[in-house]
């Protein structure tokens, strides 16, 4: 009897974990607005050194690659200014680092990833070899920065 209890326990949190991966992060929250990213208005250009090294902000609408792909629900990539959850790790390394990581290139990654997570979120929801070279400009851009 107890047995039966702790699987039919296991097997719902399993069922809503699943249905919150699918349907809230893969792919995404229809009820919600798209999200622009903030800058902050200035009358006089910036002229110091800290400025200068603030990040450029990217738009964060449906048209932006890492959101339309639902990345920016558990990713942020704090390098371009891109507001995301906290869940994944930040991205804005992740086109230098995933290979030591992981051990393939980034492309490689995004084909086939290596861990347990990306792959049932990537599986689910393959990239295009065109979404494939928008992220990896994306991610480019944020190692660079």
């Amino acid at each position: 009897m107890n047995k039966a209890i702790i699987s039919f326990v296991a097997s719902i949190i399993i069922g809503f974990g699943l249905g919150y991966l699918v349907f809230g992060v893969v792919l995404g929250d229809s009820d919600k607005q798209p999200q622009v990213a903030q800058t902050e208005a200035t009358e006089e250009p910036a002229t110091t050194d800290d400025q200068k090294k603030k990040p450029e902000t990217v738009a964060v609408d449906e048209a932006n690659i890492l959101n339309s792909k639902g990345c920016l629900g558990c990713h942020a990539v704090d390098k371009l200014g891109l507001d995301g959850g906290a869940t994944g790790p930040d991205l804005s390394k992740a086109f230098t680092e995933v290979e030591g990581k992981h051990g393939k290139s980034i492309d490689d990654f995004l084909k086939e990833p290596t861990s347990a997570v990306m792959s049932s979120v990537i599986g689910g929801n393959p990239l295009t070899d065109d979404e494939r070279t928008q992220i990896l400009d994306m991610l480019k851009q944020a190692s660079e920065k």
